[in-house]
């Protein structure tokens, strides 16, 4: 795991929870070195990440506390949705198309980075696809990234081919395999030897499963091939989520002298994932 996306794990599942969204210097050292991280890059890391505009800074004599900025914020509630609220619900037929224009190639790049963030495939070069009715947001998308493009809602009325679609516009054997894979790395019997190994268990466990979001698409069930290791990964996800959450939080607590409130707390119902708060 890279160090940036390490930070950004743990500020989703632990340091969001902490004061005003803080975490001293010493204290994420201290949890990075649990992943073979040096208190040097440590530093580095989080200077390009607050010179990137993702964290402010409070300093306390000699003590650096980084301090999530307003971007981090809103990175962190739009990623939460997304990682935990993704698997689709019922589907009336109906695929978003965006047929593309003309654009700057960094535009076109950041595009294709977002519109994957938001499920859709490239069916064809400059042809996006999505299920569902997902035109004000590819509306937005494609505005703010300053490419020109089409966008509507249509349906084949066939759900062969609809199916062919779906197996053209994203690598979905590909795509079940990694969730094969996640089951197979993460559905362990034995419990972790203390809360340092239980925090980096679970700090894995979620780092794995967010990056799903980048890769599925949230297709129908109807147009997903027979054996699906989704939802068994979705469990294993929430169940190893919530085993290893205290003691988790007792090493963050520990090596940070943080205390964490109000985190939130994963759980399926009718095979989607979803989240809550504490009381």
């Amino acid at each position: 795991m890279r160090p940036r996306s390490l930070v950004f794990t743990l500020l989703g599942d632990y340091f969001r929870y902490c004061g005003d969204g803080e975490v001293p210097l010493r204290g994420l050292s201290d949890v990075l070195q649990l992943f073979d991280i040096e208190p040097a890059t440590t530093r580095v890391v989080m200077s390009r990440l607050r010179a990137d505009g993702w964290f402010d800074t409070r300093r306390d004599g000699r003590l650096t506390t980084y301090v999530l900025s307003p971007k981090a914020w809103q990175l962190l509630d739009e990623g939460r949705e997304r990682i935990f609220r993704h698997v689709a619900g019922d589907w009336g037929g109906e695929w978003t198309l965006i047929a593309t224009r003309a654009g700057d190639r960094s535009a076109r790049d950041e595009m294709r980075k977002s519109l994957t963030w938001l499920g859709f495939g490239q069916l064809q070069p400059a042809v996006w696809i999505a299920p569902g009715d997902r035109v004000a947001a590819a509306r937005e998308l494609m505005e703010t990234n300053g490419v020109g493009s089409d966008v509507f809602v249509s349906r084949t009325g066939d759900l062969d081919h609809d199916r062919s679609i779906a197996a053209r516009g994203w690598d979905l054997d590909a795509l079940d395999s990694l969730y094969g894979a996640f089951v197979h790395t993460h559905d362990v019997a034995e419990p972790e030897a203390n809360d340092d190994d239980a925090l980096v268990a679970r700090v894995r466990l979620t780092d794995d499963y967010r990056r799903f979001p980048f890769t599925d698409p949230d297709l129908p069930s109807v147009l997903l091939p027979a054996g699906w290791n989704a939802p068994r990964a979705h469990e294993v996800f929430v169940r190893r989520h919530g085993e290893l959450r205290d003691r988790a939080t007792a090493a963050i607590e520990r090596l940070t002298g943080l205390t964490v409130r109000g985190a939130h707390r994963a759980f399926l119902e009718g095979g989607a994932v979803g989240f809550t708060r504490e009381a």
